[in-house]
């Protein structure tokens, strides 16, 4: 399989979590440019006859991006591995559908190095880019229509409630008194205006994470998802995700605890009380890790029950 210059964040703490071994299925529904998943699959893929890797535990990657999925199609498909371009609620609904199940289940949220370096995705603050911020961009909902079509006590509360952030009330009203916007850097020299002494991260991050999570409905998608993966995992199966803030944490430790515990009927047992992060050698050579979180379980195995008749 080829590489690419994308790092994948965590990587050994993700091996760690998951320990794949030989034969064992894997799902992956971030899968990005497959950083996670090339180290995973080198591990679960067996030995065939002819010495050629062979993906015989059916593994499945997911993507939602076009621009990945092409990566991921010529680099994972002639391997035996299933690529599937969804989002990956939709994909995760399909797949119970067709009764599906995994050892390994692996999501890496939010945006990858790509989509920030790639100025026409209008994802970055940095580079001068249309406000798009689509992962799909097949889908219509845009940052720019957000940015120029909701009232201001709308994108008051998208701000605050997604970007949390203290002074979503003036961004807002700068917003609407600026329009139309239709560039990042447009965009950002006016929220900067809500800051004038500054900020320690630049004063717009908030404002952009806001109007991403909103575009790609990724909070909504992974409440619903979660419990769609905790079913999907087979006993004994190992799920691990990656967050990059807040609020991403908080959906996936609520969403772990309801099923987690010491009590009889709970699903699964936590691998890690407390997120893993990054070490410092990581973020120096990968900054984009600096926020990653990583919390990963174990789905119990079946219980039998204790009243269960013997045959005699």
């Amino acid at each position: 399989m080829e590489n690419n210059n994308h790092i994948p964040v965590l990587l050994e703490a993700v091996l760690e979590a998951l320990q794949p071994k030989a034969g064992e299925s894997y799902l992956d529904l971030t899968a990005g440019y497959g950083g996670h998943a090339r180290a995973i699959l080198e591990r679960t893929f067996q030995k065939s006859d002819s010495k050629k890797d062979q993906n015989e535990s059916g593994s499945t990657i997911v993507d939602r991006d076009r621009n990945a999925i092409e990566y991921l199609r010529e680099n994972f498909e002639a391997s035996g591995v299933q690529v599937i371009h969804r989002d990956f609620l939709s994909a995760s609904q399909e797949l119970i559908s067709a009764g599906r199940r995994f050892d390994l289940i692996l999501a890496d949220l939010g945006v990858s190095s790509p989509h920030l370096d790639i100025a026409s995705r209008g994802f970055s603050i940095r580079l001068d880019g249309p406000l798009d911020m689509r992962m799909d961009q097949g889908q219509s909902l845009t940052a720019e229509t957000i940015v120029n079509n909701y009232s201001k006590a709308e994108l008051s509360e998208l701000i605050r409630v997604y970007g949390e952030e203290p002074r979503a009330k003036r961004i807002a009203s700068l917003i609407v008194e600026n329009r139309p916007i239709v560039t990042t850097h447009q965009l950002a020299n006016i929220v900067a205006r809500a800051w004038p002494g500054g900020s320690k991260t630049h004063p717009a991050t908030r404002t952009f994470q806001a109007l991403r999570l909103a575009v790609n409905s990724e909070l909504e998608q992974l409440r619903e998802a979660i419990p769609l993966w905790i079913e999907m995992l087979e006993p004994g199966g190992r799920i691990a995700v990656i967050s990059f803030h807040s609020l991403e944490d908080r959906i996936v430790k609520k969403a772990y605890g309801e099923v987690a515990g010491d009590r009889y009927d709970a699903v699964l047992k936590l691998l890690n009380k407390r997120p893993i992060m990054a070490d410092d050698e990581e973020i120096v050579f990968n900054p984009r890790a600096r926020s990653a979180k990583l919390r990963a379980a174990v789905k119990k195995q079946k219980l039998q029950h204790m009243y269960a008749s013997t045959a005699r």
